[in-house]
Formats: structure tokens, C-alpha cells, sequence
């Protein structure tokens, strides 16, 4: 599949997206400079999340909308949170425009059908459904039905769960599916990744898979690519300093960076099953061990564990060839110090 410009499959590398979130301060001008400095660093993509406080909850402060689950917003209302962390809709067009002319592919999360008409006014390329939306079939049904890849945070899921979401996509005849293993919590703990999942889910819903990250630093994802994730999905800041309900769990610009670089890497050391001798290695091979003649060998003497070894450099015969030669009598006398070749056995 295409996400704009980017190929996603098998041999692709790896689709690598900075999450602005809420770390715009409601200022337009610092979330232009958050897409200018993702490019910088070296991002594929910079994903934006569309609703509005009313469009996620209500304006309600009875203990239902009280967040009290042990996180860095506990005390605070759903509605409160989010009309500090919502991007602006009238920012939209404006930033995807921006992107687009820094060569950024830029996309978002729609939390609701209003959501998704508003980015598909705007031509979005992909959709991204939070974790939290995940058991919105709906919701779901709604963005798949736009033929678009739609990219699918499992984080609060049960595997049920997961499977009914992309069954809701294919019913409406969109395989362009592409889960990311998440652990939804803010930060989370690298112990609590468990990445291995993701081999899972490729097998069990035969799609691409990726990760969704919020632990601290850039380890969790740098191994994910080891173990086949084609997407990592960051939150990103320009600068902490701005704060903000995601600032403590985003990376900034140097931290960016690094996790790009560090995931080229790690493509460029996966590489490919590879067995072919190069012209490196053969001239490698010659530091490795074969049999040697230790002690000087008169014409017809016999071959000894005494005046034969396996030993560096490897101009001479394999060492497996051992129980083979000793026995067998010398053809000519040999010098020690001579690489032992079948031209001087008997």
C-alpha cells in the first residue's frame, strides 16, 4: 500500500510518523515550526488528531468524566483535557498545506464521522484510529468505507476487539490495514511493550504491523524494526519547554532525530538472508584456521598429530580434512611452515 508518496511492504523502509498532538500551545506558528523541525529530523510524516472537546465528550464534571486512572491528567475533566489538547479545525487545511510544501506527508486521527469529513474535504491520504476508538465500529466502518490505509492503534484492545475492527474494514472492502501495537499508558513502561505481539498480529490478521510508542527515549522502537514494524508512531515537540498535556512523553528535535537515525541503522543491520562469499570476505577467509606443517616431513614419512595442526593463516587445507591425512605418507619433504595441499599426500 501507498500512504502518498511512501511504500509500505515488505521491503520498504520504515514509515516513520511525529505525532503533533497537543504540542502546538494553541499557537499556529509553533506547530508550523513543530512540522518544519519534524522534517529536520528526519520524519516521514506528521500525523495531526481532529476532534474538539464537544465532539469527543461533554462539558460534564460528574466523577464519569473525572480521569482518575492512576495518569499524569488525573483530577482533570475529559472536556477540560481536551480543550487544552485539540488542534484547531481551521488550522487543518493550513498545516497539511504547509507539510505538503516541506515534502511531509501529513494525516490524522478522526474521532468522529464530522472529523472524517473535514480530512476528507482536505484529502488526507490515511487515516489513524487512536487506541481508544478502536471498539468504535462505526467509527471505523465510516473511515475504511473512504478506501484509504487506515493505520489502527491496538492499545486498550483485547484480541476480539481487534479482530471486529478489522473485519469492520474489510467489510466495507478496505484491506489497507496496518495495526500498531500500542501500550496505552502515558508514559509507558519499556517492560510493558511486549513487542513480540506484533508478530501476532501480522500472522493472525495477515497485515502489516507496526508500534505506537509512548515510553521514554528511542529504545522500544529501534528494536520494534528488528522485529518487523513498518510504522513508529512518536509524539513530538519542538521544545518541552512549551509544555502541555503530552510534552513529558514527546521527544524533541535531537531526540528525533536520533530515533531516525538509530532506525536506518538498524534497517541498513537487518539487511538480507546473505551467504554469498564477496571478494571482502574471501580475503577475510584467509585469517581463518587450516592445517599446517609444524615440523619439517621427509619424503614418505607419515603424517602425525605431531607435524601437523590447524592453525592460522588459512592458505592450507580445511581442518576437517584431518582424520583424512594423518596416516598418509608424504609424496616430497615439506618445510615447516608449509600449507598442507592434497598435491603432497600419498
Amino acid at each position: 500500500m501507498n500512504i502518498g508518496n511512501f511504500r509500505i511492504d515488505k521491503t520498504s523502509p520504515t514509515f516513520i510518523i511525529a505525532e503533533l498532538s497537543a504540542n502546538h500551545g494553541h499557537d499556529i506558528n509553533i506547530a508550523k515550526e513543530t512540522i518544519k523541525a519534524a522534517k529536520e529530523a528526519g520524519a516521514d510524516a506528521i500525523k495531526l488528531q481532529t476532534y474538539t472537546a464537544d465532539t469527543i465528550t461533554i462539558d460534564c464534571d460528574n466523577d464519569y468524566f473525572k480521569i482518575k486512572s492512576g495518569t499524569i491528567w488525573d483530577g482533570r475533566t475529559l472536556h477540560d483535557l481536551y480543550k487544552e489538547a485539540y488542534t484547531p479545525w481551521e488550522w487543518h487545511g493550513e498545516l497539511m498545506e504547509y507539510a505538503k510544501k516541506l515534502d511531509l506527508i501529513c494525516f490524522s486521527s478522526p474521532f468522529d464521522k464530522s472529523a472524517v469529513d473535514l480530512l476528507e474535504s482536505l484529502d488526507v491520504p490515511a487515516y489513524k484510529i487512536a487506541s481508544f476508538e478502536i471498539t468504535d465500529i462505526p467509527l471505523i466502518e465510516y473511515v475504511a468505507s473512504k478506501k484509504k490505509p487506515i493505520i489502527i492503534s491496538t492499545g486498550i484492545a483485547t484480541l476480539s476487539e481487534i479482530d471486529d475492527a478489522v473485519k469492520a474494514c474489510r467489510k466495507v472492502g478496505n484491506n489497507q490495514i496496518i495495526l500498531l501495537k500500542c501500550t496505552s499508558a502515558y508514559p509507558a513502561k519499556i517492560e510493558d511493550a511486549n513487542l513480540k505481539t506484533m508478530k501476532n498480529l501480522k500472522e493472525t490478521f495477515n497485515v502489516e504491523v507496526g508500534l505506537s510508542d509512548h515510553t521514554l527515549g528511542v529504545s522500544v522502537p529501534i528494536v520494534s524494526v528488528a522485529l518487523g514494524a513498518k510504522i513508529i508512531e512518536k509524539h513530538f515537540i519542538l521544545d518541552k519547554s512549551i509544555g502541555g498535556p503530552d510534552a513529558s512523553f514527546s521527544l524533541d528535535k535531537q531526540e528525533l532525530r536520533l530515533l531516525v537515525d538509530s532506525v536506518r541503522e538498524a534497517e541498513k543491520a537487518i539487511g538480507k538472508v546473505d551467504y554469498e562469499l564477496t571478494d571482502k570476505k574471501i580475503k577475510s577467509r584467509e585469517f581463518s584456521r587450516s592445517l599446517f606443517v609444524i615440523k619439517d616431513i621427509k619424503e614418505g614419512d607419515m603424517f602425525t598429530e605431531e607435524n601437523i595442526r590447524s592453525i592460522r593463516p588459512g592458505f592450507g587445507l580445511s581442518p576437517k580434512y584431518t582424520d583424512d591425512i594423518i596416516g598418509k605418507s608424504a609424496k616430497v619433504g615439506i618445510q615447516r611452515g608449509t600449507p598442507i595441499q592434497w598435491s603432497l599426500i600419498e
